[in-house]
């Protein structure tokens, strides 16, 4: 594989590939009705890629070095048979995973995993009912989300679950969350909230620290620090003592990763992103459709990484937070997670 790295010696080991910019929920952290209202325009079908051409690309990103690809959205289980792009994805031989509400889970999994899917992340940000409709905006229960997950462990999936903890609105279900996947298989992740685009109107004050959430959760239950699997894993891992699962934090706002960030973003109309806080993307729709041969798009992709110098959390974490975030960044659920 190539070695490409960037300006600050980072190899590119993750794409994550973003199949929709539509959702059916409006989470107020990322599609807020506000913004994303019955007069905004989603793209057109033929303005996204498809699957073959997110294939080819994908191809292309593991001839350069990827090991790791992730489906995402907007929601992705809402562009329609992405199962067929899973199946297209698996024969490249690399991790593959998905991350998604899981309000499609229970009559989508089994086609998932019999496409070749082997993980999945989904996302719960509260057990409390009346929480969890409120953060979702769309009246989603809990019920529903617990039951895509045990579809998708049915059909033998590995799950994942993500929450974000937003300061005065979930942080008093950290706990609660931690207690109902303790002796499971599922690994609980809690994310700081953090300034992705300007739509969910991002201030500081709205973040709970990671230390903070690992503090709340040690008080519960002992946890013992685990070492990471690869360059680049974003979640610092911790396990109970008692050895009864484990959970893991994404600190991005109070203890940034940059300098180990090995992730680029392709947005469902074919621009590539080097940060999940970029201003422009790389337009790769063009030379796709316009007949550019595997060799081009290895080039192209190779010169967009080599000239990455992105470290924006860090250039955050040492200036005014707040200015940071009025600062140009496109938004999250056009490029995904």
């Amino acid at each position: 594989m190539d070695a490409t790295l960037d300006e600050l010696g980072r190899p590119l080991r993750d794409l994550r590939l973003s199949v929709t910019d539509r959702c059916n929920f409006r989470c107020t952290y990322c599609m807020p009705k506000a913004a994303f209202g019955p007069d905004y325009r989603f793209l057109d079908r033929r303005e996204l890629l498809s699957f073959e051409e997110l294939a080819r690309v994908s191809a292309v990103a593991v001839g350069l070095g990827v090991r790791k690809l992730r489906i995402t959205g907007g929601e992705p289980l809402v562009r329609r048979d992405v199962e067929v792009l899973v199946g297209l994805l698996a024969e490249l031989g690399v991790d593959l995973s998905l991350t998604t509400n899981a309000s499609l889970l229970p009559r989508k999994a089994q086609a998932l995993r019999d496409a070749g899917l082997r993980r999945i992340t989904v996302s719960l940000d509260s057990l409390d009912d009346a929480t969890f409709r409120a953060m979702n905006d769309v009246d989603f229960p809990v019920a529903a989300v617990l039951e895509g997950i045990a579809a998708a462990e049915a059909a033998g999936l590995e799950v994942k679950v993500n929450c974000v903890v937003r300061r005065g609105l979930n942080e008093g279900d950290v706990v609660r969350l931690a207690r109902h996947f303790r002796g499971t298989p599922h690994v609980l992740r809690f994310i700081e909230y953090m300034d992705v685009g300007h739509t969910n109107r991002w201030t500081p004050d709205d973040v709970v620290p990671g230390r903070e959430i690992l503090a709340r959760i040690a008080a519960d239950a002992p946890l013992e620090p685990v070492d990471r699997h690869y360059r680049g894993e974003v979640a610092k891992r911790w396990r109970y003592a008692d050895g009864s699962g484990e959970i893991g934090l994404i600190t991005s706002v109070s203890e940034p990763f940059c300098g180990d960030c090995t992730r680029a973003r392709l947005s469902a109309e074919g621009r590539l992103y080097t940060c999940l806080f970029a201003v422009a993307g790389h337009d790769l729709r063009a030379p796709l459709r316009g007949g550019a041969s595997d060799e081009d798009l290895h080039r192209r992709l190779a010169e967009i990484w080599r000239v990455r110098t992105d470290r924006y959390s860090e250039l955050r974490a040492s200036t005014e937070p707040a200015a940071a975030a009025a600062a140009p960044k496109v938004e999250m659920s056009y490029i995904g997670g």
